[in-house]
């Protein structure tokens, strides 16, 4: 008995010391460009909520997609989103708008109190893109502004960015999926105004 805990012992050892090392996770996030308060819009004394973001293809969770081509997709192993995307996208829209002061107050969806209009949005395509040589973020999402008192569509825009990365790998992706989110964060302060 003595002799099979020692030999136990001595295997489960040497299995610790011979076991490869894991690869770490890495963690990533989007940040909200500080954005200037603007002048008064039409919109300065009206509450809008920004609705959680629909897609029309792949599921959204807090895996950092990529493709090879149009049919051939994969996800990072050791790499993700810090949330879900679906949630960056909305917190870094809240933060925008929020921080241009167009309207009286910006909302998440889940809030409670009222709203005069509401911001709902359909992201296409939220991925990395490598082509051969070629490696680009893709940000491409439609953003529709509705009267929450009529349900009346007021406007609708698509916006799409494509931001080439300086590395093929998560890293250089999420670099360039900030630019790609900065500039549509942009235009949409300009679209709502």
């Amino acid at each position: 008995m003595i002799r099979f805990l020692s030999m136990s012992v001595i295997f489960f050892i040497m299995g610790g010391c011979s076991s490869k090392g894991v690869l770490p996770l890495n963690i990533y996030t989007l940040q909200a460009k500080k954005t200037l308060p603007l002048s008064p819009s039409l919109h300065q004394y009206q509450t809008i909520k920004v609705s959680f973001p629909q897609t029309l293809k792949e599921k959204i969770t807090n895996k950092i997609n990529y493709s090879y081509s149009a049919n051939e997709q994969g996800i990072y192993l050791h790499s993700q989103w810090s949330n879900n995307s679906g949630k960056l996208i909305q917190g870094s829209v809240i933060q925008t708008l929020d921080g241009s002061r167009l309207f009286k107050a910006v909302l998440p969806y889940e809030s409670t109190a009222g709203e005069e209009l509401r911001l709902e949005s359909n992201i296409y395509d939220f991925s990395h893109h490598v082509r051969g040589n070629l490696s680009y973020a893709v940000v491409s999402m439609q953003f529709s502004l509705i009267d929450t008192d009529t349900g009346k569509l007021i406007r609708t825009k698509r916006f799409t960015y494509q931001e080439n990365t300086k590395t093929t790998d998560a890293k250089g992706y999420v670099e360039a999926t900030q630019k790609a989110m900065d500039r549509l964060c942009s235009d949409l302060v300009k679209w709502l105004r």
